[in-house]
């Protein structure tokens, strides 16, 4: 979720050389003269006269060109994030404190909370999907379809999350049948990737409420995918030299790849030995991998999403964060992962 885009000749180079020879290289006033009456180019003038040169006048000397003097060195810019630290800190807080209230008393309030999200999500990627690109993919039955998605796959699990994700879509077809037939193929298509991309892989979270021990498994994924995040950022923050994606992300570093994994790798292995019903240290090792590459590669994506729209946020409803898209970005591919390991390693019950 964390993290992070030409040229001028530097001061003094050859077009400020030029500009300096040109005003040291003579007079500035050809008729400029002296109290004597001779001029700087060696001839003597007066009101009756014209200029005769002076037989000891000196050949009119042209001066080298003065160096630029040199410029001092500019002091070093300490690294940024960026984006308003204190504030993101307070927005991360309090979203963690609803979470784990929701979690921990009633679990229908906390499929409420995916579903809100779910919601604006959606509302903030077809916002800019048509502010950019023209595209007109269906809310309304995006948004109806994306909530029913998040309960029927609390209530009926994967079964339920699959015939609301094919009724979304057949929703999306019919609702762009409204407006004229021009650009429909681009409108729909758009519709149907936004269901598969926000809601659908959101269905998995509350999936994995289901279980006995679901409240700790979400917890878990949500550690684990933060943690992934923050290793990513300190390490290559600190040690990142080698980019990892230049074109799609540059501040991300193969170094903070390296943090990544390592970090999520030690903290899963501490949930899965702790948390987890039946869990083992080394399903937590093997789990934190495959987060640390899902959680890079989701970030990825919604980089690419935002670099074709050219933005570098998805909305601005959360200070120091961007949108609630911006924070979803790692969670949301990296929630079937972790559902499908969790149910391998010790079951879905």
């Amino acid at each position: 979720m964390p993290i992070v885009p030409d040229d001028a000749p530097p001061y003094g180079g050859d077009q400020d050389d030029d500009r300096g020879a040109a005003r040291l290289s003579g007079p500035l006033f050809r008729d400029e003269t002296s109290q004597d009456g001779t001029s700087r180019d060696g001839t003597y003038r007066n009101d009756t006269s014209s200029a005769q040169p002076l037989p000891h006048a000196a050949a009119p000397q042209n001066p080298e060109p003065m160096p630029d003097a040199p410029q001092p060195a500019p002091a070093p810019q300490k690294k940024s994030a960026g984006r308003d630290l204190g504030a993101a800190i307070g927005v991360g807080v309090g979203l963690g404190v609803v979470i784990v209230a929701s979690l921990f008393v009633v679990k229908a309030v906390f499929v409420g909370v995916v579903a809100v999200a779910v919601v604006v999500g959606l509302w903030e990627l077809t916002s800019r999907l048509q502010e950019r690109k023209g595209i007109k993919a269906p809310l309304v039955p995006l948004a109806l379809g994306g909530a029913a998605m998040v309960v029927a796959g609390y209530a009926r699990g994967a079964e339920g999350a699959w015939v609301a994700l094919a009724l979304t879509g057949l929703a999306v077809l019919v609702w762009r049948m409204t407006e004229p037939p021009e650009g429909y193929l681009r409108d729909v298509t758009a519709g149907l990737f936004a269901a598969f991309y926000v809601p659908f892989l959101a269905t998995f979270v509350s999936m994995m409420l289901t279980a006995d021990d679901g409240p700790r498994r979400v917890i878990t994924f949500l550690l684990l995918t933060v943690v992934s995040d923050t290793g990513a950022y300190a390490v290559g923050w600190r040690f990142g030299t080698h980019k990892l994606a230049p074109r799609i992300s540059p501040g991300k570093t193969r170094e903070g790849l390296v943090g990544a994994v390592l970090f999520a790798m030690a903290a899963g292995a501490l949930c899965m030995q702790f948390l987890i019903d039946d869990g083992t240290w080394w399903q937590g090792l093997l789990l934190g991998l495959a987060v640390a590459a899902s959680a890079t590669l989701g970030d990825l994506g919604e980089s690419m999403i935002k670099r074709d729209l050219g933005i570098k946020d998805m909305g601005t409803l959360l200070p120091g964060h961007g949108g609630i898209m911006d924070r979803l970005d790692s969670l949301l591919p990296t929630a079937p992962v972790v559902w499908l390991l969790m149910v391998l390693f010790v079951g879905s019950g």
